[in-house]
């Protein structure tokens, strides 16, 4: 099959044209322009070669091959970019991918959200304290987080700083990946810990156990100690400020086909899935693999359209439908969406966002979100797949390697009185490094039953 010519990237102009959601109001253009030229002369933060790599895998996830692990901050800050931040995010991400690969046997996609996750779109434009209003914050790419007049002002260099605070991100995570960090039986060590401190570890025993089994039989008949060595991790974004993403867009030498260079796979959020928006006609250019947000108001015909406007040649691997329904509608919505999109013949990756569709506010302001209901839409999102004979392809989860306490409930059973211990996200509540590990144990038990033996053929 010939491949469909993709025309030129359109310019911001005819972008902005199209009414694009979710836009700061940058105060002054000349800055903006400023800060745009910059970054359209900074080296890429990855390459195109790496951004096919991970299409591959993420094609094996379309074709029930393999489970996609994502998860990070909610938003990334400036102050947040430290080895020691890095690494605890990095390092739950790896001890929740062991517990996966080994629970179904089948390979695990590690997927970080970060490297680029510091703008946020907002359902208001404006924030409201003790009657003064001001611009709301949209993440440390835009504005400031502390309620002033001046730091709400959108700074067009922020997005520069941005870029710098991704490449030193992308430096340490390559430095761990590849330096003896993410050794295997290293990783599984942590794990081990985890079951023997966890007031649930008891839970997860058998689990660890037959880790430990498997990686004493590999060990004994000699396998190769680089594949317990190092492992492959890519970046991801929301793909939200046109500008910095734009400047980013790049066309690579061996292909001449555009890039986005700002991460290796970004996605278009609920709020900016709108078929003729400019999110969806810039992501319809790049050859990166790119996901979509789906939420409860979504209906198959919008997810069938979505997938020929941003993937018309139907290549595997290069768009996931990431859902975020809420435990309450998982059931209801998501079974039809699955069957009629299954029935177009679209090749899909499915991916359950459990964070999003259960955020509540305590009545002492704290956003948060219940542990149970979290695994409640997890649970869902596998029961509607087995049903209909459909791969379950990952899940896409707000986390942190530190222990917070933003999230209620887990196995260490924090209440909403615990909030403010540590109340540490700038927008969203994540979980944390417990319940980040329970949820893997979780997911880890509903793979053993969703295995790809069951997956009828494409």
């Amino acid at each position: 099959m010939t491949p469909t010519p993709v025309p030129p990237v359109p310019t911001l102009h005819s972008l902005r044209a199209l009414g694009a959601a979710q836009q700061p109001r940058w105060p002054d253009p000349d800055a903006l322009e400023a800060a745009v030229a910059k970054l359209r002369s900074v080296p890429p933060l990855v390459f195109a070669g790496e951004c096919d790599d991970l299409k591959g895998k993420l094609a094996a996830v379309a074709r029930g091959e393999a489970f996609l692990l994502q998860g990070g901050d909610c938003a990334e800050t400036f102050e947040g970019v430290t080895a020691d931040n890095v690494r605890n995010k990095l390092r739950v991400l790896l001890q929740m991918a062991v517990v996966l690969t080994y629970a179904a046997s089948v390979p695990v996609v590690k997927l970080g959200r970060l490297a680029g996750q510091y703008a946020k779109p907002r359902s208001s434009e404006d924030e409201t304290r003790d009657g003064v209003t001001l611009p709301a914050y949209r993440g440390d790419a835009v504005n400031g987080f502390d309620f002033t007049a001046a730091s709400r002002i959108p700074d067009p260099q922020r997005l520069v700083e941005v870029y710098h605070c991704s490449a030193a991100t992308l430096n340490l995570v390559r430095a761990f990946v590849t330096g003896g960090y993410a050794d295997l039986r290293q990783v599984h060590t942590w794990n081990t810990d985890f079951v023997r401190d966890s007031p649930v570890g008891r839970r997860y025993e058998k689990v660890g156990k037959e880790i430990d089994r498997a990686l004493t039989f590999m060990q004994a008949i000699g396998a190769d100690p680089d594949e317990f060595h190092r492992v492959d991790f890519h970046s991801s974004h929301e793909a939200l400020i046109l500008e910095y993403e734009h400047a980013l867009t790049r066309i690579d030498s061996r292909t001449q086909q555009p890039y986005d260079v700002s991460g290796h796979f970004v996605w278009i959020g609920e709020r900016t899935r709108q078929l003729d928006g400019a999110h969806v006609e810039l992501l319809s250019h790049i050859r990166n693999p790119i996901g979509v947000k789906l939420g409860p108001s979504t209906s198959p015909d919008d997810a069938i359209a979505l997938a020929a406007r941003l993937n018309p040649d139907n290549e595997p691997g290069r768009l996931t439908f990431i859902t975020r329904m809420g435990a309450g509608r998982i059931r209801d919505r998501l079974p039809e969406l699955v069957e009629k999109v299954t029935a177009a013949g679209v090749s899909v990756g499915w991916v359950c966002d459990p964070m999003h569709g259960n955020t509540f506010e305590t009545a002492s302001g704290y956003k948060t979100r219940r542990f149970d209901d979290v695994i409640a839409e997890v649970q869902g999102f596998f029961d509607v797949h087995r049903m209909l004979g459909t791969w379950p392809g990952g899940v896409h989860v707000e986390l942190t390697g530190d222990d917070v306490t933003e999230c209620v409930g887990g196995g260490e059973a924090l209440l909403e009185g615990d909030l403010g211990n540590r109340y540490e996200s700038a927008c969203d509540p994540r979980l944390n490094r417990v319940q980040s590990l329970e949820l893997a144990f979780l997911v880890a038990e509903m793979l053993r039953e969703a295995t790809p033996t069951n997956i009828p053929d494409a």
